[in-house]
């Protein structure tokens, strides 16, 4: 039974005008020009050193991109954006009004007018932008169950502004880059970091046992910090975790913690899984 949740902590963001296109992909990560409709993308806005500030999924429709991104990311991601606009024919708006943000799995989604394929895993399911509220069948929490599994980030706390990287987060392997297009702000560290091999941490799924640590709380193996917590659900969460110590004893908080490295995920050396997503 497809699974349908109601995702109020996300909005959307509208750009409008004849240069919405080539605006936008001068700026980020992907190829805003393959979003088409029933195809979204997803990507990331960073610092001109190469540091992660916003990610969102970029829908087409016939005369506008629409960003599904954090709420409370929305409004500094407008002010980034407008401070770039120059004399661009675009035109800028918080839609979050018009449309509630959902998220479907485990089955066909519902049909709306905005609709396409989580673009990060095929197994993530659907994202869904409706002008009208839907009966969601799953709650916030069991999504975000859901994407920790599979090892993906949520804006923050899972990404910090101004200090991760996008190969840390998996940006690569889940199609938040494209190598290929061209100069975006940031793209110069990216591209280091790819082909001189510089990650030297990576965002992972990890299962507890005992008490849930809060995120933010240190990751510890041998006496030394070796990573944090990020968010959580249940006795899953997402840990920024140095690669020397992903097959180290790991504790955090009073709770023992086992990375569940998935598939997808390339790591730079051979790492004991100890899940599949």
């Amino acid at each position: 039974m497809t699974k349908l949740a109601h995702l109020p902590q996300r909005g959307v963001l509208a750009l409008r005008g004849a240069d919405r296109i080539s605006f936008l992909n001068g700026l980020v990560s992907n190829d805003v020009a393959k979003a088409a409709p029933g195809q979204a993308l997803w990507a990331a806005l960073l610092t001109p050193q190469g540091k992660y500030l916003f990610d969102f999924f970029v829908f087409a429709t016939d005369d506008a991109l629409l960003l599904d991104a954090p709420r409370a990311d929305i409004p500094g991601l407008l002010t980034k954006l407008r401070r770039y606009r120059l004399r661009a024919q675009v035109e800028l708006e918080d839609a979050s009004e018009a449309f509630v943000v959902y998220a479907a799995w485990d089955g066909p989604p519902p049909e709306v007018a905005i609709s396409a394929p989580d673009p990060r895993l095929a197994e993530a399911g659907w994202r869904l932008l409706s002008p009208a509220p839907l009966p969601a069948n799953a709650s916030e929490g069991d999504y975000a169950a859901h994407r920790i599994a599979l090892g993906l980030p949520d804006g923050t706390p899972d990404l910090e502004p101004d200090k991760t990287l996008l190969l840390e987060a998996g940006f690569d392997e889940l199609g938040g880059i494209a190598w290929d297009k061209g100069c975006y702000m940031g793209q110069e560290l990216t591209a280091r970091t790819k082909y001189r091999g510089l990650v030297k941490r990576r965002l992972v799924p990890v299962a507890f046992t005992g008490p849930t640590p809060a995120p933010g709380t240190p990751v510890m193996a041998d006496g030394h910090e070796v990573g944090d917590i990020r968010s959580s659900a249940g006795n899953l969460a997402l840990a920024m975790l140095r690669l020397d110590a992903v097959e180290k004893v790991l504790a955090a908080g009073g709770a023992e913690v086992t990375p569940r490295i998935p598939a997808w995920m390339q790591l730079p050396h051979p790492t004991t899984s100890a899940g599949t997503a």
